[in-house]
């Protein structure tokens, strides 16, 4: 099971590239939230799911959560459609249906239908996607739906469907103009996917207060990580322990990274959560971690030097990079391709990944909410990086895949390069990595 697609016929045609730029420019804001008017269109589309439904949200581990919940119910048998956002090269990948992207045309047609249903209501790019693709997914006779939220939970179109079985993996700031400027905010905007009288999951292990109280108000099946479940590992092996199940002897996933296993046992909380309807198997698990797939979630590419690839973003992200970096063993000197939006904490990014980060290449990003490569490589040597006096050399390049070109001149075998800071700093790389092997 891969949830990357190659560049083929049935991907990334004409007909989809001009929806695509038409959508980019239909409504005034990039990002509004809010449901009333995506809500409007969904009724009149008359969109439903007939099976269980899991929701996903959180600021970090959403899409390796996702992953390993249809890895897992798709070694059990099941028929599994996913829906995950943002995509790394094509977007075909954010729909998936056994495990398989969606080719151009039925994406097309459920665009269309769409645009033919929302009549002068105006819808974001996210919001008129998501509906195409929930429309897709409605009607694939599936036997498990996943749907992983975009932007904080309360007020997101994924929040238009009631999950059956949510969860909130970690919970820290980040898009904080929009959810808030504190984990008590941001808690309290995610939990806003709970159900009354539903399992909801928290794999955070120190959730916000805000969450909790949430949760306990509406009167969700709370299952905190800690108290209703948890994992033990060596280096061998762990296990996880539920309300219901004890699963031990368990491989590690196929995702690498530690903060892996957090997402691992929230989404064993979930399938716990929801044995009577979707009973898996404990060969079902351990195949499904076997074959989990994510690519940019710490990615390490094949040959030398070694190359990872991944979209941490923001702080948080960063510092679980920086400690699965340091775990990888020794390298004489790590460079790093960095890109990122400018809203993002910059300084606690580079902060997070200054002490396993020796040298710098920054890069230029597509898009108005990009920081240029000669703004982020000010802010490296207002962080004592790269200035005169200070700590490593910072360069820039136009691209990500120019920086990663240029670091590839610099490094001996033994060495190694670390792309980061965005989904579009790793999707140029691997997109054009992906083009190299046909």
């Amino acid at each position: 099971m891969s949830n990357t697609v190659a560049t083929a016929p049935g991907y990334g045609g004409p007909a989809l590239a001009a929806w695509l730029e038409r959508l980019e420019h239909l409504h005034p804001q990039a990002i509004d939230l809010g449901l009333e008017r995506v809500a409007a269109v969904a009724t009149r589309l008359d969109l439903r799911f007939d099976c269980p439904v899991f929701v996903v949200a959180g600021t970090n581990g959403k899409g390796s959560t996702c992953a390993m919940l249809e890895s897992i119910l798709l070694a059990a048998g099941y028929r599994v459609g996913l829906y995950s956002s943002p995509h790394l090269v094509h977007f075909n990948e954010r729909a998936r249906i056994d495990g398989v992207a969606l080719e151009d045309a039925p994406i097309v047609a459920a665009l269309e239908a769409v645009d033919a249903a929302r009549g002068d209501v105006s819808l974001t790019y996210f919001e008129f996607t998501t509906l195409a693709a929930a429309r897709i997914l409605s009607r694939a006779g599936l036997d498990a739906v996943i749907l992983e939220v975009g932007l904080g939970g309360r007020l997101d179109a994924v929040n238009l469907f009631d999950a059956d079985c949510a969860i909130v993996t970690s919970i820290d700031v980040d898009h904080a103009q929009w959810l808030g400027h504190s984990r008590e905010a941001i808690g309290f905007e995610k939990a806003n996917v709970f159900r009354a009288g539903r399992p909801a999951i928290c794999s955070d292990p120190q959730p916000p207060a805000s969450l909790v109280a949430h949760a306990e108000a509406i009167g969700a099946d709370l299952w905190l990580f800690g108290r209703d479940f948890n994992y033990a590992g060596d280096r061998q092996q762990w296990s996880y322990a539920g309300r219901v199940h004890r699963r031990n002897s368990l491989a590690y996933p196929a995702l690498r990274g530690q903060n892996q296993l957090l997402n691992a046992a929230g989404a064993l909380a979930a399938l716990d959560a929801l044995r009577d309807v979707l009973p898996v198997s404990q060969q079902d698990v351990r195949r499904g971690f076997a074959q989990v797939e994510l690519a940019g979630r710490f990615q390490v590419m094949p040959g030398r030097p070694t190359v990872v690839l991944d979209v941490a973003h923001n702080p948080h992200a960063a510092a679980h990079l920086a400690a699965n970096l340091e775990q990888m063993g020794f390298f004489p000197v790590t460079w790093a391709v960095f890109g990122a939006m400018g809203d993002k904490d910059l300084d606690g990014i580079i902060a997070a990944m200054g002490k396993v980060v020796n040298h710098w290449i920054t890069v230029d990003l597509p898009g108005t909410r990009a920081a240029g490569a000669d703004e982020l490589a000010a802010r490296l040597r207002s962080n004592g990086i790269g200035a005169e006096g200070g700590r490593g050399i910072v360069a820039t390049a136009a691209t990500p895949l120019d920086g990663l070109e240029a670091a590839l001149e610099k490094v001996r075998d033994a060495d190694r390069i670390v792309v980061f800071g965005s989904f579009l700093t790793v999707a140029d790389v691997l997109g054009r990595w992906q083009r190299s092997r046909r």
